[in-house]
Protein backbone atom coordinates (compact mmCIF):
# COMPACT_ATOMS: atom_id res chain seq x y z
CA UNK A 1 0.00 0.00 0.00
CA UNK A 2 2.96 2.41 1.07
CA UNK A 3 4.54 1.58 -2.39
CA UNK A 4 1.72 2.38 -4.19
CA UNK A 5 1.02 5.39 -2.19
CA UNK A 6 5.14 6.47 -3.19
CA UNK A 7 4.99 6.11 -6.64
CA UNK A 8 1.38 8.10 -6.97
CA UNK A 9 2.48 10.85 -5.06
CA UNK A 10 5.84 11.01 -7.34
CA UNK A 11 4.07 11.26 -10.24
CA UNK A 12 1.54 13.16 -9.01
CA UNK A 13 3.91 16.05 -8.38
CA UNK A 14 3.99 17.13 -12.31
CA UNK A 15 0.67 17.63 -12.18
CA UNK A 16 0.95 19.89 -9.29
CA UNK A 17 3.79 21.37 -11.11
CA UNK A 18 1.73 21.89 -13.86
CA UNK A 19 -1.26 23.04 -12.20
CA UNK A 20 1.00 25.53 -10.63
CA UNK A 21 2.34 27.04 -13.31
CA UNK A 22 -1.10 27.26 -15.27
CA UNK A 23 -2.25 29.39 -12.14
CA UNK A 24 1.05 31.62 -11.32
CA UNK A 25 1.13 34.76 -13.65
CA UNK A 26 3.84 36.90 -14.59
CA UNK A 27 6.20 38.93 -12.22
CA UNK A 28 4.50 42.60 -11.45
CA UNK A 29 7.94 44.19 -12.21
CA UNK A 30 11.49 43.33 -13.63
CA UNK A 31 13.12 43.83 -9.98
CA UNK A 32 11.08 40.86 -8.37
CA UNK A 33 12.95 37.75 -8.05
CA UNK A 34 10.94 34.65 -10.55
CA UNK A 35 11.21 31.38 -10.57
CA UNK A 36 14.20 30.53 -11.96
CA UNK A 37 12.40 28.41 -14.83
CA UNK A 38 10.18 30.98 -15.74
CA UNK A 39 11.23 34.16 -18.30
CA UNK A 40 8.18 36.58 -17.30
CA UNK A 41 9.43 39.39 -19.80
CA UNK A 42 10.50 37.39 -22.48
CA UNK A 43 12.66 34.65 -23.65
CA UNK A 44 16.00 35.03 -24.41
CA UNK A 45 16.48 35.03 -28.09
CA UNK A 46 20.02 32.80 -27.77
CA UNK A 47 17.42 29.71 -27.19
CA UNK A 48 16.78 29.83 -31.03
CA UNK A 49 18.66 27.42 -33.33
CA UNK A 50 18.01 30.82 -35.90
CA UNK A 51 17.95 34.66 -35.73
CA UNK A 52 14.37 34.87 -34.93
CA UNK A 53 12.55 37.78 -36.72
CA UNK A 54 12.42 40.79 -35.37
CA UNK A 55 8.82 40.56 -35.36
CA UNK A 56 8.81 38.05 -32.55
CA UNK A 57 10.53 40.24 -30.77
CA UNK A 58 8.96 42.74 -27.73
CA UNK A 59 9.22 46.27 -28.74
CA UNK A 60 10.11 46.93 -24.83
CA UNK A 61 12.86 43.94 -23.76
CA UNK A 62 13.74 42.75 -26.86
CA UNK A 63 13.25 39.17 -25.51
CA UNK A 64 11.34 37.05 -27.52
CA UNK A 65 7.54 37.31 -27.27
CA UNK A 66 5.40 35.91 -23.80
CA UNK A 67 1.85 36.20 -24.34
CA UNK A 68 1.92 38.82 -26.64
CA UNK A 69 -0.28 41.68 -26.96
CA UNK A 70 -0.75 44.65 -29.94
CA UNK A 71 -1.30 48.03 -29.52
CA UNK A 72 -3.57 50.19 -31.77
CA UNK A 73 -0.16 51.35 -33.38
CA UNK A 74 0.92 47.89 -34.29
CA UNK A 75 3.54 47.25 -31.82
CA UNK A 76 3.75 43.98 -29.94
CA UNK A 77 4.68 43.98 -26.40
CA UNK A 78 4.96 40.95 -23.82
CA UNK A 79 2.14 41.01 -21.64
CA UNK A 80 3.97 41.65 -18.40
CA UNK A 81 6.28 44.16 -20.20
CA UNK A 82 3.07 46.08 -21.19
CA UNK A 83 1.37 45.64 -17.33
CA UNK A 84 4.61 47.14 -15.94
CA UNK A 85 4.91 50.14 -18.20
CA UNK A 86 1.89 51.01 -18.09
CA UNK A 87 1.78 50.65 -14.28
CA UNK A 88 5.09 52.49 -13.63
CA UNK A 89 4.49 55.29 -16.36
CA UNK A 90 1.83 58.00 -16.17
CA UNK A 91 0.26 58.23 -20.34
CA UNK A 92 2.43 55.99 -21.52
CA UNK A 93 3.98 56.45 -25.12
CA UNK A 94 4.81 53.65 -27.50
CA UNK A 95 8.92 54.01 -27.15
CA UNK A 96 9.12 52.12 -31.11
CA UNK A 97 6.86 54.87 -32.34
CA UNK A 98 9.33 57.10 -30.97
CA UNK A 99 12.14 56.30 -32.20
CA UNK A 100 10.80 55.14 -35.56
CA UNK A 101 9.10 58.75 -36.25
CA UNK A 102 8.27 61.01 -33.23
CA UNK A 103 5.89 63.32 -35.38
CA UNK A 104 3.60 60.80 -35.86
CA UNK A 105 2.81 60.12 -32.43
CA UNK A 106 -1.14 59.91 -31.92
CA UNK A 107 -3.98 59.18 -29.46
CA UNK A 108 -2.87 55.07 -30.98
CA UNK A 109 0.82 55.29 -29.76
CA UNK A 110 -0.99 55.88 -26.06
CA UNK A 111 -0.18 52.56 -23.89
CA UNK A 112 -2.85 50.64 -22.10
CA UNK A 113 -3.62 47.51 -21.68
CA UNK A 114 -7.34 47.28 -21.62
CA UNK A 115 -6.62 48.88 -25.93
CA UNK A 116 -4.62 45.99 -26.29
CA UNK A 117 -5.19 42.72 -27.81
CA UNK A 118 -3.70 39.05 -28.48
CA UNK A 119 -2.03 38.27 -31.32
CA UNK A 120 -2.89 34.31 -31.29
CA UNK A 121 -0.91 34.39 -34.98
CA UNK A 122 2.35 35.48 -33.59
CA UNK A 123 1.91 33.62 -30.58
CA UNK A 124 1.00 30.16 -32.80
CA UNK A 125 4.36 31.21 -34.99
CA UNK A 126 6.43 31.63 -31.89
CA UNK A 127 5.48 28.54 -30.23
CA UNK A 128 6.68 26.22 -33.47
CA UNK A 129 10.20 28.00 -33.46
CA UNK A 130 12.77 25.42 -33.02
CA UNK A 131 14.87 26.51 -29.27
CA UNK A 132 17.53 24.28 -27.23
CA UNK A 133 18.02 24.70 -23.24
CA UNK A 134 21.19 26.68 -22.80
CA UNK A 135 21.85 25.62 -19.14
CA UNK A 136 25.72 24.33 -19.39
CA UNK A 137 25.73 20.48 -20.20
CA UNK A 138 21.94 19.91 -21.54
CA UNK A 139 21.51 18.58 -24.93
CA UNK A 140 17.67 19.47 -24.91
CA UNK A 141 16.03 20.61 -27.69
CA UNK A 142 12.55 21.31 -29.08
CA UNK A 143 9.84 23.73 -30.27
CA UNK A 144 9.05 26.62 -27.77
CA UNK A 145 5.58 25.67 -26.81
CA UNK A 146 7.62 22.71 -24.74
CA UNK A 147 10.58 24.95 -23.27
CA UNK A 148 9.02 26.01 -20.03
CA UNK A 149 7.74 22.39 -19.23
CA UNK A 150 11.63 21.59 -20.16
CA UNK A 151 12.80 24.01 -17.84
CA UNK A 152 11.19 22.98 -14.79
CA UNK A 153 12.37 19.83 -15.44
CA UNK A 154 15.80 20.32 -16.62
CA UNK A 155 18.58 18.14 -14.23
CA UNK A 156 21.06 20.71 -15.46
CA UNK A 157 19.58 23.83 -13.63
CA UNK A 158 20.83 25.41 -10.98
CA UNK A 159 18.38 26.09 -8.24
CA UNK A 160 17.76 27.66 -4.58
CA UNK A 161 17.51 25.17 -1.85
CA UNK A 162 14.18 24.92 -0.71
CA UNK A 163 15.18 24.36 3.08
CA UNK A 164 16.46 28.56 2.43
CA UNK A 165 20.50 27.37 3.23
CA UNK A 166 21.17 29.79 0.26
CA UNK A 167 23.16 27.48 -1.93
CA UNK A 168 22.45 27.22 -5.46
CA UNK A 169 22.44 23.35 -6.40
CA UNK A 170 21.65 21.72 -9.66
CA UNK A 171 18.73 19.63 -9.72
CA UNK A 172 19.97 16.73 -10.01
CA UNK A 173 21.98 16.66 -7.00
CA UNK A 174 19.69 18.55 -4.92
CA UNK A 175 19.11 14.93 -2.84
CA UNK A 176 22.61 14.60 -2.15
CA UNK A 177 22.83 18.40 -0.78
CA UNK A 178 19.70 17.62 1.46
CA UNK A 179 21.49 14.65 2.54
CA UNK A 180 25.52 15.49 3.10
CA UNK A 181 25.66 19.57 2.45
CA UNK A 182 22.49 21.22 3.63
CA UNK A 183 23.21 22.43 7.17
CA UNK A 184 18.95 23.84 7.26
CA UNK A 185 17.84 20.14 6.51
CA UNK A 186 17.53 18.93 10.26
CA UNK A 187 16.15 15.91 12.06
CA UNK A 188 13.96 16.27 15.56
CA UNK A 189 15.14 13.31 17.48
CA UNK A 190 11.81 11.85 19.01
CA UNK A 191 13.48 11.16 22.21
CA UNK A 192 15.10 14.61 23.39
CA UNK A 193 13.26 16.55 20.92
CA UNK A 194 16.57 17.86 19.52
CA UNK A 195 17.16 19.25 15.69
CA UNK A 196 19.80 17.69 14.30
CA UNK A 197 21.43 17.66 10.54
CA UNK A 198 21.61 14.72 8.09
CA UNK A 199 25.37 13.68 9.48
CA UNK A 200 24.83 14.36 12.83
CA UNK A 201 21.46 12.54 12.92
CA UNK A 202 23.61 9.78 11.71
CA UNK A 203 26.10 10.01 14.70
CA UNK A 204 23.37 10.94 17.85
CA UNK A 205 22.31 8.06 20.27
CA UNK A 206 20.34 8.98 23.48
CA UNK A 207 20.11 7.38 26.89
CA UNK A 208 17.19 7.32 28.36
CA UNK A 209 14.99 10.45 28.38
CA UNK A 210 18.37 12.70 28.18
CA UNK A 211 20.77 12.57 24.88
CA UNK A 212 24.32 12.95 26.24
CA UNK A 213 24.27 16.24 24.83
CA UNK A 214 21.92 17.09 27.53
CA UNK A 215 23.61 15.07 30.38
CA UNK A 216 26.82 17.23 29.55
CA UNK A 217 25.99 20.33 29.44
CA UNK A 218 23.74 19.40 32.87
CA UNK A 219 26.95 18.38 34.05
CA UNK A 220 29.19 21.36 32.72
CA UNK A 221 27.09 23.85 33.23
CA UNK A 222 24.03 23.29 35.67
CA UNK A 223 22.73 26.92 34.97
CA UNK A 224 21.89 25.68 31.47
CA UNK A 225 19.49 23.11 32.60
CA UNK A 226 16.48 25.21 31.94
CA UNK A 227 17.59 25.67 28.34
CA UNK A 228 18.50 22.34 27.48
CA UNK A 229 15.20 21.22 28.72
CA UNK A 230 13.05 23.52 27.40
CA UNK A 231 10.55 22.48 24.51
CA UNK A 232 11.41 23.47 20.84
CA UNK A 233 8.72 26.37 20.37
CA UNK A 234 5.85 25.47 18.17
CA UNK A 235 5.75 26.86 15.17
CA UNK A 236 3.79 26.51 12.26
CA UNK A 237 5.47 24.43 9.96
CA UNK A 238 5.59 21.92 6.44
CA UNK A 239 3.58 18.36 6.93
CA UNK A 240 6.75 16.67 5.88
CA UNK A 241 8.61 18.37 8.78
CA UNK A 242 8.46 14.71 10.54
CA UNK A 243 11.08 13.43 7.21
CA UNK A 244 13.41 16.34 7.73
CA UNK A 245 11.79 19.52 5.88
CA UNK A 246 12.87 22.34 7.92
CA UNK A 247 10.44 25.01 6.05
CA UNK A 248 8.15 27.23 8.68
CA UNK A 249 6.42 30.72 7.74
CA UNK A 250 2.56 31.68 7.57
CA UNK A 251 -0.13 29.25 6.08
CA UNK A 252 -0.24 30.74 2.48
CA UNK A 253 3.68 30.07 2.46
CA UNK A 254 3.54 26.95 3.74
CA UNK A 255 1.18 26.14 1.20
CA UNK A 256 3.18 27.61 -1.83
CA UNK A 257 6.31 25.66 -0.19
CA UNK A 258 4.25 22.53 -0.46
CA UNK A 259 3.02 22.92 -3.59
CA UNK A 260 6.68 23.90 -5.17
CA UNK A 261 8.74 21.28 -3.36
CA UNK A 262 7.10 17.68 -4.28
CA UNK A 263 10.08 16.34 -5.24
CA UNK A 264 12.07 17.45 -2.55
CA UNK A 265 9.68 15.74 -0.17
CA UNK A 266 9.66 12.59 -1.80
CA UNK A 267 13.58 12.68 -1.83
CA UNK A 268 13.07 13.37 1.93
CA UNK A 269 10.76 10.34 2.16
CA UNK A 270 13.03 8.55 0.35
CA UNK A 271 16.08 8.97 2.39
CA UNK A 272 14.09 8.57 5.44
CA UNK A 273 13.35 5.34 4.38
CA UNK A 274 16.55 4.31 3.72
CA UNK A 275 17.37 5.32 7.29
CA UNK A 276 14.73 3.17 8.60
CA UNK A 277 15.39 0.06 7.30
CA UNK A 278 19.41 0.74 8.10
CA UNK A 279 17.90 1.09 11.50
CA UNK A 280 15.75 -1.99 11.77
CA UNK A 281 19.14 -4.23 10.74
CA UNK A 282 21.03 -2.06 13.18
CA UNK A 283 18.57 -2.84 16.09
CA UNK A 284 18.30 -6.85 14.96
CA UNK A 285 21.88 -7.19 15.22
CA UNK A 286 22.49 -4.99 18.22
CA UNK A 287 19.54 -7.93 19.95
CA UNK A 288 21.84 -10.57 18.68
CA UNK A 289 25.04 -9.46 20.38
CA UNK A 290 26.90 -8.34 17.15
CA UNK A 291 27.12 -4.94 17.90
CA UNK A 292 26.80 -2.72 21.08
CA UNK A 293 23.52 -1.86 22.70
CA UNK A 294 24.41 1.75 22.84
CA UNK A 295 24.23 2.30 19.08
CA UNK A 296 21.03 0.35 19.15
CA UNK A 297 18.94 3.48 18.31
CA UNK A 298 20.76 5.16 15.05
CA UNK A 299 17.77 7.50 13.53
CA UNK A 300 15.85 8.04 16.52
CA UNK A 301 14.99 4.48 17.42
CA UNK A 302 15.38 0.49 16.40
CA UNK A 303 13.48 -1.06 13.76
CA UNK A 304 11.70 -4.14 13.25
CA UNK A 305 8.23 -5.46 11.96
CA UNK A 306 7.20 -8.77 10.14
CA UNK A 307 6.79 -8.76 6.26
CA UNK A 308 7.25 -4.61 6.18
CA UNK A 309 6.75 -2.94 2.87
CA UNK A 310 8.26 1.12 2.69
CA UNK A 311 7.61 3.01 0.17
CA UNK A 312 9.76 3.91 -2.97
CA UNK A 313 10.10 -0.24 -3.40
CA UNK A 314 12.23 -0.95 -0.01
CA UNK A 315 11.02 -3.78 1.69
CA UNK A 316 12.32 -6.59 4.22
CA UNK A 317 10.14 -9.22 3.97
CA UNK A 318 9.85 -12.02 6.50
CA UNK A 319 10.29 -12.20 10.37
CA UNK A 320 12.70 -10.55 11.74
CA UNK A 321 14.50 -13.57 13.56
CA UNK A 322 15.05 -14.83 9.97
CA UNK A 323 16.34 -11.28 8.11
CA UNK A 324 18.25 -9.26 10.77
CA UNK A 325 18.77 -12.16 13.67
CA UNK A 326 20.71 -15.06 13.18
CA UNK A 327 20.54 -17.68 15.59
CA UNK A 328 18.24 -19.94 17.34
CA UNK A 329 18.12 -19.04 20.72
CA UNK A 330 17.55 -15.55 22.20
CA UNK A 331 17.90 -14.67 26.35
CA UNK A 332 15.07 -13.57 27.95
CA UNK A 333 16.55 -10.24 27.78
CA UNK A 334 17.28 -10.47 24.26
CA UNK A 335 13.32 -11.27 23.86
CA UNK A 336 11.82 -8.18 25.66
CA UNK A 337 14.53 -6.09 23.97
CA UNK A 338 13.17 -6.87 20.55
CA UNK A 339 9.98 -6.64 22.14
CA UNK A 340 10.50 -3.08 22.70
CA UNK A 341 11.72 -2.68 19.49
CA UNK A 342 8.61 -3.82 17.37
CA UNK A 343 6.45 -1.54 19.73
CA UNK A 344 8.84 1.13 18.90
CA UNK A 345 9.10 0.56 15.42
CA UNK A 346 4.63 0.08 15.17
CA UNK A 347 4.30 3.59 16.71
CA UNK A 348 6.85 4.86 14.22
CA UNK A 349 4.90 3.59 11.34
CA UNK A 350 1.75 4.77 12.65
CA UNK A 351 2.92 8.15 12.73
CA UNK A 352 4.10 7.78 9.17
CA UNK A 353 0.85 6.52 8.25
CA UNK A 354 -1.05 9.19 9.68
CA UNK A 355 1.31 11.64 7.45
CA UNK A 356 0.20 9.82 4.42
CA UNK A 357 -3.35 9.61 5.66
CA UNK A 358 -3.03 13.48 5.83
CA UNK A 359 -1.65 14.00 1.86
CA UNK A 360 -4.18 11.60 0.51
CA UNK A 361 -7.09 13.43 2.25
CA UNK A 362 -5.15 16.53 0.57
CA UNK A 363 -4.90 14.99 -2.69
CA UNK A 364 -8.69 13.63 -2.77
CA UNK A 365 -10.02 16.85 -1.61
CA UNK A 366 -8.12 18.73 -4.60
CA UNK A 367 -9.70 15.71 -6.66
CA UNK A 368 -13.32 16.24 -5.51
CA UNK A 369 -12.78 20.15 -6.11
CA UNK A 370 -11.60 19.50 -10.04
CA UNK A 371 -14.71 16.72 -9.77
CA UNK A 372 -16.98 19.80 -9.03
CA UNK A 373 -15.23 22.24 -11.37
CA UNK A 374 -15.63 19.93 -14.34
CA UNK A 375 -19.18 19.20 -13.48
CA UNK A 376 -19.47 23.21 -13.17
CA UNK A 377 -18.07 23.48 -16.93
CA UNK A 378 -20.30 20.59 -18.45
CA UNK A 379 -23.63 22.36 -17.13
CA UNK A 380 -22.42 25.41 -18.34
CA UNK A 381 -21.37 24.36 -21.81
CA UNK A 382 -25.01 22.77 -22.26
CA UNK A 383 -26.88 26.31 -20.86
CA UNK A 384 -24.30 27.87 -24.11
CA UNK A 385 -25.34 25.48 -26.22
CA UNK A 386 -29.12 25.30 -25.87
CA UNK A 387 -28.37 29.28 -26.08
CA UNK A 388 -26.56 28.81 -29.31
CA UNK A 389 -29.51 26.81 -30.63
CA UNK A 390 -31.86 29.17 -29.94
CA UNK A 391 -30.18 32.00 -30.91
CA UNK A 392 -29.82 29.68 -34.24
CA UNK A 393 -33.65 29.17 -34.38
CA UNK A 394 -33.62 32.71 -33.96
CA UNK A 395 -31.46 33.63 -36.91
CA UNK A 396 -33.66 31.23 -38.98
CA UNK A 397 -36.61 33.13 -37.97
CA UNK A 398 -35.44 36.56 -38.89
CA UNK A 399 -33.84 34.83 -42.21
CA UNK A 400 -36.91 34.15 -43.26
CA UNK A 401 -38.46 37.22 -41.83
CA UNK A 402 -36.05 39.16 -44.51
CA UNK A 403 -36.83 37.02 -47.50
CA UNK A 404 -40.41 37.82 -47.12
CA UNK A 405 -39.56 41.43 -46.32
CA UNK A 406 -37.34 41.53 -49.32
CA UNK A 407 -40.41 39.83 -51.43
CA UNK A 408 -42.27 42.40 -50.20
CA UNK A 409 -39.70 45.13 -51.10
CA UNK A 410 -39.46 44.23 -54.62
CA UNK A 411 -43.71 43.78 -55.25
CA UNK A 412 -43.63 47.36 -53.98
CA UNK A 413 -40.45 48.09 -56.36
CA UNK A 414 -42.16 46.75 -58.78
CA UNK A 415 -45.61 48.32 -58.37
CA UNK A 416 -43.64 52.10 -58.11
CA UNK A 417 -42.34 51.56 -61.32
CA UNK A 418 -45.09 50.89 -62.70
CA UNK A 419 -47.00 53.74 -60.96
CA UNK A 420 -44.35 55.58 -62.32
CA UNK A 421 -45.04 54.54 -66.22
CA UNK A 422 -48.30 54.47 -66.28
CA UNK A 423 -51.07 56.83 -68.18
CA UNK A 424 -54.34 56.81 -67.34
CA UNK A 425 -55.67 59.28 -70.89
CA UNK A 426 -55.23 56.45 -73.69
CA UNK A 427 -51.82 57.74 -74.70
CA UNK A 428 -48.82 55.57 -73.85
CA UNK A 429 -45.00 56.24 -75.22
CA UNK A 430 -42.87 53.07 -74.73
CA UNK A 431 -38.92 53.72 -74.56
CA UNK A 432 -36.99 50.92 -75.26
CA UNK A 433 -33.30 50.40 -74.85
CA UNK A 434 -30.91 47.88 -75.81
CA UNK A 435 -32.66 47.50 -79.13
CA UNK A 436 -29.19 45.75 -80.74
CA UNK A 437 -29.04 43.38 -77.92
CA UNK A 438 -32.81 42.49 -77.98
CA UNK A 439 -33.29 41.85 -81.74
CA UNK A 440 -30.67 39.32 -81.37
CA UNK A 441 -31.98 37.83 -78.80
CA UNK A 442 -35.21 37.84 -80.91
CA UNK A 443 -33.54 36.17 -84.40
CA UNK A 444 -31.96 33.34 -81.93
CA UNK A 445 -35.00 32.81 -80.20
CA UNK A 446 -33.76 33.72 -76.68
CA UNK A 447 -36.25 36.46 -76.13
CA UNK A 448 -39.10 36.48 -78.89
CA UNK A 449 -41.40 39.61 -78.04
CA UNK A 450 -41.05 42.11 -75.52
CA UNK A 451 -44.18 43.24 -73.47
CA UNK A 452 -44.23 47.48 -72.34
CA UNK A 453 -45.44 48.15 -68.98
CA UNK A 454 -49.54 48.33 -68.92
CA UNK A 455 -51.47 51.85 -69.19
CA UNK A 456 -54.79 52.70 -68.84
CA UNK A 457 -57.70 54.55 -71.18
CA UNK A 458 -58.77 56.41 -68.06
CA UNK A 459 -58.50 56.85 -65.03
CA UNK A 460 -60.92 53.47 -64.06
CA UNK A 461 -60.78 52.71 -67.65
CA UNK A 462 -59.46 49.67 -69.67
CA UNK A 463 -56.09 47.99 -68.88
CA UNK A 464 -54.05 47.44 -71.84
CA UNK A 465 -50.54 47.41 -72.81
CA UNK A 466 -48.14 46.30 -76.33
CA UNK A 467 -46.67 43.85 -77.61
CA UNK A 468 -44.00 43.65 -79.70
CA UNK A 469 -41.72 41.15 -81.83
CA UNK A 470 -38.60 42.95 -83.31
CA UNK A 471 -38.19 40.07 -85.52
CA UNK A 472 -41.51 39.68 -86.21
CA UNK A 473 -44.25 37.12 -86.17
CA UNK A 474 -46.76 34.90 -88.41
CA UNK A 475 -46.49 36.68 -91.86
CA UNK A 476 -43.74 39.56 -90.83
CA UNK A 477 -41.30 36.72 -89.25
CA UNK A 478 -38.01 37.79 -90.62
CA UNK A 479 -38.91 40.50 -92.25
CA UNK A 480 -40.55 43.07 -90.07
CA UNK A 481 -41.21 44.26 -87.38
CA UNK A 482 -45.11 43.29 -85.90
CA UNK A 483 -46.54 45.20 -82.97
CA UNK A 484 -50.13 44.02 -80.92
CA UNK A 485 -52.27 45.48 -78.80
CA UNK A 486 -53.62 43.20 -75.86
CA UNK A 487 -55.76 44.04 -73.82
CA UNK A 488 -55.40 42.92 -69.61
CA UNK A 489 -57.78 41.90 -67.15
CA UNK A 490 -57.89 45.15 -64.85
CA UNK A 491 -60.02 46.10 -61.88
CA UNK A 492 -62.72 47.87 -63.02
CA UNK A 493 -63.47 45.41 -65.99
CA UNK A 494 -67.47 44.98 -64.20
CA UNK A 495 -68.04 48.28 -65.00
CA UNK A 496 -66.66 49.05 -68.50
CA UNK A 497 -68.89 48.28 -71.54
CA UNK A 498 -67.76 45.50 -73.64
CA UNK A 499 -66.28 44.36 -76.16
CA UNK A 500 -63.54 46.75 -76.30
CA UNK A 501 -64.75 49.06 -79.82
CA UNK A 502 -61.50 51.80 -79.45
CA UNK A 503 -59.65 52.99 -82.33
CA UNK A 504 -55.81 51.97 -81.70
CA UNK A 505 -53.10 54.00 -83.43
CA UNK A 506 -49.47 52.81 -83.37
CA UNK A 507 -46.35 55.22 -83.76
CA UNK A 508 -42.73 54.39 -84.70
CA UNK A 509 -41.34 58.00 -83.98
CA UNK A 510 -38.68 59.05 -86.09
CA UNK A 511 -35.80 60.99 -83.56
CA UNK A 512 -35.01 63.83 -86.02
CA UNK A 513 -38.42 64.13 -86.68
CA UNK A 514 -39.11 63.85 -90.49
CA UNK A 515 -41.35 60.57 -91.07
CA UNK A 516 -42.76 58.75 -88.39
CA UNK A 517 -44.38 55.15 -89.43
CA UNK A 518 -48.24 55.38 -88.67
CA UNK A 519 -50.27 52.46 -88.66
CA UNK A 520 -54.28 52.23 -87.11
CA UNK A 521 -56.76 49.59 -86.88
CA UNK A 522 -60.67 49.24 -85.44
CA UNK A 523 -61.77 46.10 -83.07
CA UNK A 524 -63.21 43.45 -84.31
CA UNK A 525 -65.89 43.18 -82.32
CA UNK A 526 -66.54 39.24 -82.68
CA UNK A 527 -62.24 38.33 -81.64
CA UNK A 528 -61.67 37.06 -78.76
CA UNK A 529 -59.11 39.44 -78.28
CA UNK A 530 -61.59 42.41 -77.43
CA UNK A 531 -63.82 40.41 -75.10
CA UNK A 532 -63.89 40.87 -71.44
CA UNK A 533 -60.53 39.23 -70.34
CA UNK A 534 -61.32 35.85 -68.16
CA UNK A 535 -57.34 35.46 -67.79
CA UNK A 536 -53.97 38.32 -67.04
CA UNK A 537 -54.42 39.17 -70.95
CA UNK A 538 -56.41 38.22 -73.85
CA UNK A 539 -54.39 37.09 -77.24
CA UNK A 540 -52.81 40.06 -78.52
CA UNK A 541 -54.24 41.38 -82.07
CA UNK A 542 -52.63 44.37 -84.44
CA UNK A 543 -50.01 44.62 -87.23
CA UNK A 544 -47.35 41.53 -87.62
CA UNK A 545 -45.97 44.00 -90.83
CA UNK A 546 -45.64 47.02 -88.83
CA UNK A 547 -42.18 48.16 -90.26
CA UNK A 548 -40.07 46.31 -92.78
CA UNK A 549 -36.35 45.42 -90.71
CA UNK A 550 -34.44 46.84 -93.56
CA UNK A 551 -35.95 49.92 -92.75
CA UNK A 552 -35.85 50.02 -89.29
CA UNK A 553 -32.52 49.38 -89.44
CA UNK A 554 -31.37 51.80 -92.62
CA UNK A 555 -29.22 54.66 -91.68
CA UNK A 556 -31.42 57.14 -93.71
CA UNK A 557 -34.02 57.34 -90.99
CA UNK A 558 -33.29 57.76 -87.37
CA UNK A 559 -36.06 55.01 -85.56
CA UNK A 560 -32.97 53.50 -83.62
CA UNK A 561 -30.92 56.34 -82.38
CA UNK A 562 -28.24 55.44 -79.59
CA UNK A 563 -29.53 51.85 -79.55
CA UNK A 564 -32.72 53.21 -78.70
CA UNK A 565 -36.36 53.65 -80.18
CA UNK A 566 -39.84 54.78 -79.26
CA UNK A 567 -42.87 53.15 -79.96
CA UNK A 568 -46.58 55.41 -79.27
CA UNK A 569 -50.02 53.94 -78.70
CA UNK A 570 -53.44 56.44 -79.15
CA UNK A 571 -56.54 54.82 -78.11
CA UNK A 572 -59.06 57.17 -78.67
CA UNK A 573 -61.62 57.21 -75.93
CA UNK A 574 -64.09 59.58 -76.83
Amino acid sequence: MFEHLFFFLISDSSLLQMAEKTTRGPQDVPGSSPDENEFPFGYPSNICEDVPDQKYLCSNCNNILKKALQTLCGHRYCSACLSWIVRNNKNAICQKCKEEDPSTLSEGSLLAEERAFGDAAINKEISELKVHCVTLGCSWSGIMKNFEEHQSLCEYALIPCHTGCGHMVMRKKLADHLENGCVNNVTMCQKCKRSLSSSEYQEHSCEGNLCKEQKRVQTETPSKEKNCSTPLINKEGCRFSEVGCSFRGSKEKIKEHEKTAVGAHMLLLLQHIKQLKASLCTAAKAANGSIPQSELNVNGAGKSISDLQIPGGLEINGDPEVDCFPGSSFSEDESVLQQLVREKVISELENKLHVFENIVAVLNKEVETSNLEITAFRRQSELDQNIIRGLELKIAELHRCLTQKDAGLSSLHKSLLFSEQASYDGVFLWKITDVGRKLQDSVTGRTVSLYSPAFYTAKYGYKVCLRVYLNGDGTGKGTHVSLFFVVMRGDYDALLPWPFRHKVTFMLLDQNNREHIIDAFRPDLTSASFQRPVNDMNVASGCPMFLPLSKLQSPKYAYVKEDTLFLKCIIETN
